[in-house]
């Protein structure tokens, strides 16, 4: 599941929840920063070649403390960069920079840590051994139940996950509640 579909696939099933939690346009922008997040731990295959003595695959970047820090980095940066220009267009005065920072951080976090996710099902096939848990717990973790270049699973769960976003996006109607952003 370790390509760009099996990736794609497992970022929107972990993003499936954004529908019963948000209405439409505001679970389309979650599950939107999620999917795009879900490869972005594999940016040290672009590292690695600019610096190939000090970054490998499943290295640092494939880490829960990395993903966790830069969901925080790029949360504080969009809820300073797009928290006024969101409220303009909404219109609205519930929205804040706290909301959207949130919002961002668990988008990011989802993205990043269903990546992981996906690495541990399939990692010891033809990669380096992944190491989520580095420096807590200094070992590789893996289950190893699917096969990096599987066709059926990566097409097919993505097939699968873009189904469930589809029925689960037209039948849901959230109910309101505090986590709510917007009323739209």
């Amino acid at each position: 599941m370790v390509d760009i579909m099996g990736h794609v696939a497992m970022g929107l099933l972990w993003a499936l929840p954004a529908w019963f939690i948000w209405k439409k346009r505001v679970a389309l922008a979650f599950v939107g920063v999620v999917v795009p997040t879900a490869l972005l731990p594999d940016v040290d295959l672009w590292l690695h070649r600019l610096f190939p003595a000090m970054v490998h695959h499943h290295g640092v970047t494939h880490t829960v403390v990395f993903v966790a820090g830069l969901s925080v980095v790029f949360g504080g940066i969009v809820a300073a960069l797009f928290t006024d220009p969101i409220d303009r267009w909404l219109q609205s005065e519930r929205f804040t920079s706290g909301k959207l920072f949130g919002f961002a951080l668990v988008a990011f976090l989802l993205g990043g840590l269903s990546h992981l996710f996906a690495d541990m099902l399939s990692a010891p096939d033809i990669a380096t051994p992944i190491e989520p848990f580095w420096p807590f717990f200094d070992k590789p973790w893996a289950v190893d139940v699917i096969w990096y270049n599987s066709p059926v699973w990566n097409a097919g769960l993505l097939a699968v996950a873009v189904l469930l976003h589809v029925v689960v996006a037209t039948v849901t109607d959230p109910t309101d509640h505090s986590y709510r952003l917007t009323d739209v």
